[in-house]
């Protein structure tokens, strides 16, 4: 009896690993990044990091180039902000508790390694996690690879939040505002599903939290493509600002949302392995005292002719804005175009 019901624990518990292991998968392929026996839920707040290093290492050179990196401003918040929030543990007081946190940087210095190296690890003890590693014989040489791999951690760092924030858009999100993005541009838009107010316009939608202290929103809208000029700086902030100004008035008569042109920044990033514009900068409304910061993605439909921008902004007082911003931001990402159907695709061949 007892060998029979260890059998039966045992297909139980393998049973419980391979469906955490697996996640349920989304009609379009993607799979949910699930917890799991072995890997439970991790532990912190998105754009959160933990810094492993003994004190002398956290306080010298290496330590020093990390905290550099991480204490970076996000770029195009109307305050400073940095890009990450930072804390730090020593190697003795990193254990089964403190592992399961979602982004780890360990710093690790010893004469056993020949040469500055990072290592990259994902999920090991908790889900979603990032482990990185950065090890050397000496505190300057792993600083100076630290510098030099600054674009790679940030990047590693956002990209794993990105993923993470999108992939629980894909199974938790405003469904109304799914089917309508679906009627009207053929697209797959998943939002979050707080942003419940929607305003519907030509070629446009807009949702919003509608909150008292703080409000959250996402459009997207679409423009019969031209030339590729669209997809740079100043003809877009002229699109975006007319756009804006026909769909989202502000409270007095003749107020409308305009760009502030002196805070854009605009460079051009891959979205699921197509060219994407990517801007960034402050809003305001004209003759009135509020505004904030937007992002947004604008794509090439090829199917349509036409131009695809989704776009997120915040209006937060008195408030930090960073988080608010970089949820909108994951969200830009779930945008799906038409794909061409077998015809189309062999016509143009």
């Amino acid at each position: 009896m007892k060998k029979i019901r260890l059998h039966t624990l045992f297909i139980i518990f393998a049973a419980l690993l391979v469906c955490g292991c697996s996640g349920e998968r989304h009609p379009n392929g993607q799979r949910k990044r699930t917890a799991s026996l072995l890997t439970p839920k991790s532990s912190g707040n998105p754009y959160e990091v933990m810094v492993v290093c003994d004190d002398s290492v956290y306080q010298g050179y290496a330590g020093k180039a990390i905290q550099t990196i991480l204490d970076k401003p996000l770029l195009g918040l109307p305050q400073v902000e940095e890009q990450f929030h930072k804390s730090h543990i020593t190697e003795k007081h990193y254990n089964h508790i403190t592992n399961i946190f979602r982004n780890i940087v360990k710093i690790n210095i010893g004469r056993e390694y020949t040469m500055a190296k990072m290592k990259v690890e994902r999920d090991v003890h908790a889900t979603p996690q990032l482990i990185i590693t950065l090890q050397g014989p000496d505190q300057v040489s792993v600083s100076q690879h630290i510098t030099e791999r600054t674009k790679d951690i940030t990047s590693l760092i956002n990209s794993e939040e990105i993923n993470a924030a999108a992939n629980d858009f894909y199974y938790e999100h405003n469904v109304k505002f799914a089917k309508k993005v679906k009627e009207m541009f053929g697209c797959e838009f998943y939002i979050p599903v707080d942003l419940k107010k929607m305003k519907v316009g030509k070629d446009f939608i807009w949702a919003s939290n509608d909150g008292l202290s703080s409000i959250q929103n996402i459009c997207i809208y679409s423009l019969p493509y031209v030339s590729e000029k669209m997809l740079t700086r100043n003809p877009y902030i002229a699109l975006r600002d007319k756009v804006m100004a026909d769909n989202i008035p502000g409270e007095h008569k003749g107020s409308v949302m305009a760009t502030n042109r002196d805070y854009v920044w605009t460079k051009g990033i891959t979205v699921r392995g197509n060219y994407a514009m990517e801007a960034r900068g402050l809003w305001e409304m004209t003759g009135e005292a509020m505004g904030g910061p937007f992002i947004s993605h604008s794509r090439i439909d090829t199917v349509n002719n036409r131009i695809i921008v989704v776009e997120g902004f915040v209006f937060a007082p008195d408030k930090m804005k960073r988080t608010m911003l970089r949820r909108l931001e994951a969200a830009l990402y779930t945008l799906e175009l038409p794909q061409p159907t077998t015809h189309q695709e062999s016509s143009t061949q």
